[in-house]
């Protein structure tokens, strides 16, 4: 895309850009065959303006998946402020659960694309995500919320079931009982819960 020195314009060019962003992502988690061409009519943008922001879907998808990536990673540092680690472990997790499983289209949109060459190519690594795994058991670690020495690769792989479930069917409870499971295991052996009267090792 042409730079420019214009504020105003590049000010219009970024609302373009997050205002065909905010109806796609709308319009491909309701179905993953929405053409481009209805996306950029609602968006309010020409073709042009359109292809130059995003040249194929696969673009279009991998961006939607990055910045839906860095949201959930963001979300972490905000729950720490307002709540204690452990809770607002728990509440991302929640959080990850929804992003994965509330927007049929744009998972299946966004496994076509990573499933294509230049798809491949460009697919955003899990580090944002991961990040946010290693600050949250970090702070319950330091809080003696759960077990010691759990990394973010222990995490994931405890929560990989989440994949398994079906966006189509009624997967809120289980994601719930799931997630539940692996918040008891994280807990057990905490120091806290160690130190409580009547835990392990309190007559």
């Amino acid at each position: 895309m042409p730079q420019t020195n214009d504020p105003r314009l590049r000010s219009d060019a970024q609302r373009n850009r997050e205002r065909i962003l905010e109806v796609a992502l709308t319009e491909l988690s309701r179905s993953a065959d929405t053409p481009l061409s209805a996306i950029a009519k609602k968006a309010g943008v020409g073709q042009g303006t359109f292809y130059r922001n995003f040249p194929n879907r696969e673009t279009l998808v991998l961006e939607l998946y990055r910045h839906g990536v860095q949201q959930i990673a963001d979300t972490a540092s905000v729950l720490l402020q307002t709540m204690e680690a452990d809770l607002a472990l728990r509440a991302w997790m929640d959080h990850l659960a929804r992003f994965a499983l509330t927007k049929a289209g744009l998972a299946e949109a966004i496994r076509h694309a990573l499933s294509t060459p230049s798809g491949k190519a460009a697919k955003p690594g899990h580090t944002p995500v991961t990040e946010a795994a290693r600050l949250l058991l970090g702070a319950c670690e330091k809080a003696g919320t759960i077990r010691p020495g759990v990394t973010p690769d222990d995490f994931m792989l405890a929560i990989a079931g989440l994949w398994q479930l079906s966006p189509h069917d009624n997967w809120q409870p289980q994601a719930t009982r799931l997630l539940d499971i692996v918040m008891d295991g994280l807990r057990t052996g905490a120091p806290e819960r160690r130190n409580l009267p009547g835990g392990p090792g309190r007559s």
